[in-house]
């Protein structure tokens, strides 16, 4: 069982979430319907990345951060592979490159010329099911469907501790910053929702383990180096916890939870430089809202009543620019992340919005019926789309209708009151 203390100080203890306005989400999106247990979203300072639902063949919609609102259905796309887009994820250092995965087993880098592996990392018995760097690049660490967590020297691929997880089955793993901690997520031998702290150099038993619930859905954990704060989300939850991580006995503190009713299918993350300083924004996801094919904001708040900058909760931050060249770091050079400060808060560029041509509109009337116009659905969101249209065109229609009966009433009680008149006797 575990222990929490009653109390313990902390600025983030009255951290809330905060839903975006319907005008600020991205609706009617058609996101994938694929059960992997991936975020299916990707997000950076300029764009917002979504799989997508789709046949012969995956897709992704990239979308500008600036462009909320409804997407149209001919939206643009981006196809090249054969299957179906398991994952997605940006260059954290170039905005306008994005890396694909797909179940044709190929991995597809966009807007970057073509180049090949430079290490094959083969140690693995079974499928991976999660990997994670750390914050300067030098230690792998990943988790198998083997029931094992590593952690690998990724430019040799040289096992440096290895842990078989028995009464912790790993599913998700995270390094937490400089701390020399990993944080694991999984289900115990009693199949409830676990959470469990290694030691990065001794993985021969884990700090803490921690019990959270007795739902399904995987666990997905968030660490923010820059507040120490952990964020866990579960599949198919509606809900958000949040603890504060320490050094020290006990390690993991529970701060609170933010609660909503749609379940979330998954959650891509902003980058700190993307994030609005003057609201004491720490925190943003975008949660995948399947069944509404809505992409909703949530930003995580520090309520604070003064205007300045907040330089207790915006320490120096890694920024964008890279630390090392691809080929210092093959050549085994190690260095700290290129930190900026949030002070000047993020520029952004100017809005983008992706359009597309608009063809000569064609049609085919048959017995006064426009063909075209009456293409049957295709997928289940157009199916809904089509629908609420025709459900406010039979009430506009229903409408005009009672506004005709009343004219027409009024009209026979005129003519009545004119036969009746002694002058048309």
């Amino acid at each position: 069982m575990s222990w929490r203390p009653q109390y313990r100080s902390s600025k983030f203890r009255n951290v809330y979430g905060k839903v975006a306005s319907r005008e600020h989400c991205f609706d009617g999106i058609p996101i994938t319907k694929n059960v992997q247990d991936n975020h299916f979203c990707a997000v950076n300072a300029r764009f917002l990345a979504i799989v997508t639902e789709s046949a012969g063949g995956g897709s992704f919609l990239v979308i500008p951060l600036e462009q909320t609102g409804r997407i149209e259905p001919n939206y643009p796309k981006v196809c090249g592979h054969q299957g179906n887009v398991l994952d997605i994820k940006w260059n954290p250092f170039i905005d306008n490159i994005i890396a694909s995965c797909s179940e044709d087993t190929s991995v597809l880098i966009w807007n970057l010329d073509v180049g090949e592996p430079v290490k094959m990392i083969d140690c693995h018995t079974d499928v991976v099911l999660c990997m994670s760097f750390n914050t300067d690049g030098s230690l792998l660490s990943t988790t198998c469907k083997d029931k094992r967590l590593r952690v690998i020297e990724p430019r040799s691929g040289r096992v440096l501790q290895e842990a078989s997880c028995k009464n912790h089955r790993v599913n998700r793993v995270v390094f937490l910053g400089n701390m020399k901690r990993l944080l694991t997520t999984g289900v115990s031998r009693w199949n409830t929702r676990q959470i469990a702290l290694w030691d990065q150099e001794d993985l021969s038993m884990p700090m803490i383990e921690e019990e959270i619930d007795g739902l399904s859905g995987l666990l997905f954990p968030f660490y923010d180096a820059d507040t120490h704060m952990l964020y866990l989300a579960g599949k198919g939850d509606g809900n958000i916890r949040y603890y504060e991580i320490s050094s020290e006995k006990p390690y993991l503190s529970y701060l609170m939870e933010f609660r909503s009713p749609a379940p979330q299918k998954g959650l891509g993350v902003m980058p700190k430089h993307g994030l609005d300083v003057s609201a004491c924004e720490v925190f943003r996801f975008y949660k995948l809202v399947t069944l509404k094919g809505l992409i909703e904001p949530i930003s995580m708040i520090v309520p604070r009543r003064s205007d300045s900058y907040q330089e207790d909760i915006y320490p120096m931050t890694p920024g964008t620019e890279p630390a090392l060249t691809p080929d210092e770091w093959l050549g085994g050079v190690n260095r700290d992340p290129v930190l900026m400060s949030l002070k000047e808060g993020y520029k952004k560029s100017s809005k983008m919005v992706f359009k597309v041509p608009i063809k000569e509109k064609k049609s085919v009337v048959v017995n006064g019926i426009d063909l075209l116009e009456n293409v049957p659905p295709r997928t289940e969101n157009e199916l809904l789309r089509m629908f609420f249209r025709q459900q406010d065109e039979i009430r506009r229609l229903r409408e005009e209708l009672a506004q005709k009966d009343v004219r027409i009433r009024q009209l026979q009680l005129e003519l009545k009151n004119w036969r009746n008149s002694p002058k048309n006797c």
